[in-house]
């Protein structure tokens, strides 16, 4: 069986030479036949090796088998740590099911106990791993406890083998497996009273749901299912892929976006990702769905809570023919405005820009926006005007007023053709579809209430450059990187 092992993790390169592995051994019979693998393995691979032990304190019996553990590895030379801890407690502070209360106390003090081997033993972080037991039968649960409660193609594959530092070196196991191994290896392990209870919806799935199928339906039902969950888990990868590249086709690039040259996010605040709805919608409606989970789970930084309906509720928003907005956990807004969508996380904070006065020649910095160079120049030096998008002329003796580079304000407008017609700044943030949550924060050149310009889309009519104009204002705007 040692040789399965050792086979099982070479084939998904578990442990390598000069590794450190920490393993948590509660002494029940998976996790002490995890540490005897282990310890076999250590024979033909040289590797750290230590261990770790949470007492729950919820058991009579779980002093004896924190001894006991710790007897194991004393005898074999084994640095060994315990914890003590108030899982109810814990679960009560923190609002969680004594079972996930458990989880988050082991695996972060797996992880405190693996950061202080990985610096005692001097070795890179890439060769830190933390190995835990669960086997076959463990996966199979999984898959019928996220079936039931419904679950995407990721949940049915089950635990995998490797997830991160995580190692499952017994994942290639069945439950009868171990315990044959630890009854013909004499090998003592304690059983916890509390598996045996159905309060647990994975013990009713484990006492009763796998057996009948493997005395009724198939005994193989436990290997078929592992088979199943790896095939499974290929295709996700696959489907990964394949939803990184449309992600990619969808995701609108700064140069595109309608404020490129507006204020970027500064440090510390909200996240946002906007989607070209156009190339979202030409996606074919699975990948669709897995888009959108990817982009809510880089926002969120975990999968927790994000349902179906969530999903199902932001593809009908960017669906829709009217713009709109939606709410999902962890602070995440979703907008739709025209053909673009977007995903913040954050409340939205609205700060009013200071305004740059331009009083001539010079260099000039607006916050968020960037760099502003502006020049003035007669006539009689001029070339050809600049058909470049940041940079503009200007009819400088048409300008009335002090020149400000702000945000919009009541009764701003622009002329909009050669018989000087006006028409509002509103409507024409309307009119290009600007989203509306940027318009408070959009940057534009005035002469008064007179837009001269709207960097990145127009300038006024009225300021442009004619033969009659004899002097002109350059300006330039270099746009901070986001």
């Amino acid at each position: 069986m040692v040789n399965k092992v050792l086979d099982y993790c070479e084939q998904y390169h578990m442990i390598a030479s000069g590794d450190v592995v920490v393993t948590g051994v509660s002494g029940g019979a998976d996790s002490v036949c995890l540490l005897f693998m282990l310890l076999a393995i250590r024979e033909k691979v040289p590797f750290h090796l230590a261990v770790a032990h949470v007492n729950h304190g919820l058991r009579k019996e779980a002093a004896m088998e924190a001894a006991y553990v710790h007897e194991l590895c004393e005898n074999r030379g084994i640095p060994f740590y315990l914890k003590e801890a108030d899982m109810a407690g814990y679960a009560r502070e923190a609002s969680l099911s004594e079972e996930e209360a458990g989880r988050q106390i082991r695996y972060a003090f797996f992880r405190e106990i693996l950061i202080l081997e990985g610096t005692r033993h001097q070795t890179e972080e890439a060769k830190w791993k933390i190995a835990v037991a669960h086997n076959r039968n463990d996966r199979a649960e999984t898959m019928l406890f996220h079936l039931f409660r419904g679950t995407g193609l990721a949940g049915l594959c089950g635990i995998p083998a490797v997830n991160g530092r995580i190692i499952r070196p017994l994942l290639c196991l069945d439950r009868q497996e171990i315990e044959a191994y630890l009854k013909n290896e004499k090998i003592r392990y304690y059983t916890d009273s509390t598996n045996q209870e159905d309060h647990y919806a994975r013990n009713r799935i484990r006492h009763h749901i796998l057996p009948y199928a493997e005395d009724e339906i198939c005994r193989s039902a436990v290997a078929h299912m592992n088979q199943t969950a790896e095939n499974l888990r290929l295709a996700e990868i696959y489907l990964g892929k394949q939803t990184e590249e449309a992600a990619e086709r969808c995701v609108l690039p700064a140069g595109n976006v309608a404020a490129e040259c507006q204020e970027k996010e500064p440090a510390g605040s909200e996240k946002q990702i906007r989607l070209d709805l156009d190339a979202f919608i030409k996606e074919d409606p699975y990948l669709r769905g897995r888009i959108l989970h990817l982009f809510v789970e880089r926002l969120a930084g975990q999968r927790k809570d994000i349902t179906a309906a969530h999903l199902e509720g932001i593809e009908r928003l960017f669906l829709s023919e009217k713009n709109g907005e939606l709410n999902l956990p962890y602070e995440i807004t979703v907008y739709k405005n025209y053909r673009m969508g977007m995903l913040v996380r954050g409340k939205q904070k609205k700060q009013r820009k200071k305004p740059v006065v331009i009083k001539g020649d010079g260099i000039y910095q607006a916050d968020g926006l960037g760099e502003v160079e502006v020049t003035v120049f007669s006539c009689e030096k001029t070339g050809n005007i600049p058909e470049k998008r940041y940079t503009k002329w200007f009819d400088y003796d048409k300008i009335t007023t002090s020149v400000l580079l702000r945000v919009r304000e009541r009764g701003d407008y622009l002329t909009i053709n050669s018989s000087m017609a006006h028409k509002s700044l509103q409507d024409y943030f309307v009119n290009e579809k600007i989203p509306r949550q940027e318009r408070d924060s959009f940057y534009v050149l005035a002469d008064g209430a007179h837009i001269m310009w709207v960097p990145g889309y127009r300038i006024s009519e009225y300021y442009k450059v004619t033969e009659k104009t004899r002097n002109i204002m350059q300006i330039s705007i270099k746009k901070t990187e986001a």
